[in-house]
């Protein structure tokens, strides 16, 4: 029999959790994959503020999904919108 201290529990715990950040991350990839982004994603993507983004979705130049309470919004929509301004 073996005797664990308190710091061998510590370096299992760091471990762990290593490897369950690892374990979401390649099986819980972000919304790009599916060309599908929160508000505040594309807000940072595209520097643009909640209105102007709120203004895009109410007078329907992009495409947006709201799914409980939260809207998703089509990446490409906005960058085609974007570079057409340009």
């Amino acid at each position: 029999m073996e005797i664990l201290s308190k710091q061998d529990l510590e370096l299992f715990r760091i471990r762990m959790i290593s490897d369950i950040e690892k374990i979401l991350v390649a099986n819980f990839s972000p919304q790009e994959d599916f060309g599908w982004l929160r508000s505040k994603a594309i807000r940072k993507i595209m520097d643009i503020s909640p209105a102007t983004l709120q203004n895009l979705r109410i007078t329907g130049k992009i495409r947006f999904k709201k799914v409980m309470g939260s809207y998703y919004y089509n990446k490409e929509d906005l960058q085609k919108l974007f570079e057409d301004e340009n």
